[in-house]
């Protein structure tokens, strides 16, 4: 439809991961019943891995597409921003408080909840609302309404800091560069073969 906006290569890919883990949790039921070795069960295996082979490579290509053309607009990323994607942080503030995250998860849906009925942005609650979803709320909250803060406090591998993105990649990069000199070997030694021969 042409008023749709949605980003739909990206949504292909992520439905391709259904079908990919379908093939691997077929492939691993399979080996998980043989007995050992070698066993004819083992046919069935061809079929999912060289489907998910090739749905790989297609979701290769379309996300090398899709990264290579992408343009961020942050004038409209800001502009998408609200408080209530803080609402997490709001259980995370309230655990380093002491609070159990199981009870902090709630408080944070009660203060949305508050925010909601109030007609207002979350980070639009006073102190005194939120001390009356809990007590251990401080003057101190209004640093959550932050957003570069609440990406840069997940600095733990695999996390959204600044720091753990650029170690991500770095890490990414020296597979790769691992990668390339493996492969790169590896045509020499069959270029030395095929000339010995």
């Amino acid at each position: 439809m042409p008023q749709k906006k949605n980003p739909d290569s990206l949504e292909l890919i992520r439905g391709k991961a259904g079908r990919v883990f379908g093939h691997c949790s077929g492939f691993m039921m399979t080996l998980k019943g043989l007995p050992s070795t070698y066993n004819k069960d083992l046919q069935e295996d061809k079929e999912g891995m060289f489907d998910a082979y090739d749905t790989m490579m297609g979701v290769l290509l379309v996300a090398t597409g899709v990264l290579s053309t992408l343009e961020v607009n942050k004038v409209a990323t800001k502009a998408a921003l609200s408080p209530d994607m803080l609402a997490t942080d709001i259980a995370y503030y309230l655990v380093r408080k002491g609070i159990p995250f199981r009870e902090a998860h709630g408080m944070s849906g009660a203060a949305v909840h508050l925010a909601e009925t109030k007609k207002c942005q979350l980070s639009d609650l006073t102190l005194e609302d939120l001390q009356a979803v809990s007590p251990k709320f401080e003057a101190d909250v209004e640093k959550l309404w932050n957003y570069e803060n609440s990406v840069e406090q997940y600095t733990a591998a695999g996390g959204t800091s600044g720091a753990s993105v650029m170690h991500q990649i770095q890490t990414l990069d020296e597979w790769l560069g691992h990668m390339r000199n493996k492969s790169h070997t590896m045509k020499s030694r069959m270029e030395m073969d095929i000339t010995l021969n």
